[in-house]
């Protein structure tokens, strides 16, 4: 009797597993995706919140569209990279094409390699669709709503960065091999396989049919050069973006043309950072490898750029213009920088402040603001973590309340200032008379000091009150008006979780107008940063 009863229940398990497996295998693969997105703070504010959000797409009704991925370029750089990208974005196209997305290689200009490959067969053979969209076979330069934003680099010159002799020495050695110089590509790099069951094409009319008859409407762009054929093909970013797919770009999938000694005159990795931007603004989503195959996102071995994230919620002394502007002139060679920017709408609401995540020093511009609890986790999270914080002006005072309960809901960090900078922010003297700067004892030979004339600096804003400095702070500059005590203007200070700071009180719209202060504060992101100051 146990035992029928026991096979009994054997065979019901069973059946329930096989059953299980069987929906399992019905149920179609699904891509999480976290789609990244920038949004204006505030129609026509020209700042911008990046903004997350997930996705489930299913396999079956997506496509990875491979741009360009050529064997050769007639830029050496741009070869060395596209092959060092290459293995990765290979694991990319094998994982999910086993969970059933469809794959198009898309060499332009190179199909002809393929003519007895089964995927190139497998293009020609689809039949054209009926509901062809306009000009489909066409490039498309813009679309309208980048006409709201400045296009960001200089690509005029065609964008190569290569050393001009190791240019011309590549530039012979492909002409030695019996290919043209200025477009040596014959085929898609051997790196990237190509399966019987994926598709080659570089005509906007053919990949869109593919697209049509295997119903898809998701479709990831990835492959190179961004501000040139990722956007631009007919098969490209804008194309798809304007005829209503559902398109993103894999960000860290990509390369662009840009060559540094043009406009705006950053690395190479920061121009291709500025791409997409625009893209996230104005053409569409991104998203990264690691959503698919797991780890962290793709880095170029050369980009080196510590990543500095620029937290701004304050009004009075216009830190959203100014900083931002700073970044875009003076940080671009050195550093990725990330801007998170007040919720123009919700006082206490940094949205975007999870970049903090992926930083390796901040700058705080930030008065009086509490945030919701899961923004203030990711903020101690960060402090805790030892990495450098750096402050200007009101942020010795950034998430602190006075006199006042924090709303419901938010928390704010009352030792702030303490906590991080070593001071005791207690007022500020009122508006008048300009502070009159000199160098602190024994500052000489700071590395935040090197190449700055001291006596040029000048503070604008009011002289704040914040002596005295607590134990393992290093005064750099003192600050002092007519008739009041002498203040600390700036100072650098060792955190008990291990970390270093610096802060500042100047940070008046004013100050950085003067190249002094435009100096001094580079130099103590760099002295952050661990990089060499005074250049």
């Amino acid at each position: 009797m146990h035992l029928r009863s026991d096979l009994t229940r054997a065979t019901t398990v069973a059946l329930c597993g096989l059953l299980v497996s069987s929906l399992s295998a019905a149920k179609p693969d699904v891509l999480s995706l976290t789609t990244r997105s920038r949004t204006e703070t505030t129609k026509g504010s020209g700042r911008f919140h990046a903004t997350t959000k997930q996705a489930s797409w299913n396999a079956k009704q997506t496509a990875i569209v491979v741009c360009d991925m050529w064997d050769l370029h007639h830029c050496l750089n741009a070869t060395l990279r596209g092959g060092e990208m290459a293995p990765r974005m290979n694991q990319v196209l094998k994982t999910a094409r086993e969970m059933g997305v469809t794959i198009i290689h898309a060499p332009s200009s190179c199909t002809a390699a393929y003519q007895d490959h089964p995927a190139r067969r497998n293009a020609l053979k689809t039949p054209r669709s009926e509901n062809l969209p306009k000009e489909i076979a066409k490039w498309c330069h813009r679309i309208p709503s980048e006409e709201q934003g400045k296009y960001p680099i200089d690509q005029s010159d065609g964008g190569e960065d290569d050393d001009p002799v190791e240019h011309a020495a590549w530039a012979k050695k492909l002409q030695d091999m019996g290919r043209n110089p200025r477009a040596p590509w014959k085929k898609q790099t051997d790196l990237l396989d190509i399966a019987d069951n994926d598709f080659v094409s570089d005509n906007g009319e053919e990949i869109w049919s593919v697209m049509e008859q295997r119903g898809i409407s998701n479709v990831i762009l990835l492959g190179v050069h961004t501000n040139m054929c990722v956007l631009g093909r007919p098969f490209g970013l804008r194309q798809m973006a304007k005829n209503g797919k559902n398109v993103v770009l894999m960000r860290d999938m990509t390369d662009t043309m840009y060559n540094p000694k043009r406009a705006p005159f950053v690395s190479h990795f920061t121009g291709t950072d500025l791409i997409v931007d625009h893209i996230e603004q104005w053409v569409c989503p991104t998203i990264t490898s690691d959503q698919i195959i797991g780890g962290k996102p793709f880095t170029f071995k050369n980009d080196k750029r510590p990543h500095l994230v620029i937290v701004m919620a304050e009004r009075e002394y216009r830190t959203n213009e100014s900083l931002p502007k700073f970044a875009a002139e003076q940080l671009g060679q050195e550093f990725k920088v990330s801007l998170v920017h007040a919720n123009d709408k919700e006082r206490n609401d940094l949205p975007s402040i999870e970049v903090l995540q992926d930083a390796d020093l901040a700058l705080i511009s930030v008065r009086r603001r509490v945030l919701p609890a899961a923004q203030m986790k990711i903020l101690r999270a960060f402090v805790d973590s030892g990495k450098p914080i750096l402050g200007i002006r009101t942020a010795n005072h950034a998430f602190v309340l006075r006199g006042q309960q924090p709303p419901k809901g938010t928390i704010a960090w009352q030792d702030w200032d303490a906590d991080i900078f070593g001071g005791s922010y207690t007022n500020h003297h009122g508006n008048g008379p300009k502070t009159k700067v000199v160098m602190a004892k024994g500052a000489g030979s700071h590395p935040i000091l090197a190449s700055v004339n001291v006596d040029k600096l000048v503070g604008n804003g009011s002289l704040y009150v914040v002596n005295p400095l607590a134990k393992g702070t290093h005064p750099l500059i003192i600050g002092s008006i007519p008739d009041k005590p002498a203040e600390p203007l700036a100072w650098t200070f060792e955190r008990s979780d291990g970390g270093k700071s610096f802060y500042t009180s100047l940070g008046h719209i004013q100050d950085f107008e003067n190249p002094e202060f435009i100096r001094f504060l580079k130099n103590a992101i760099l002295w952050g940063a661990e990089l060499k100051t005074g250049g």
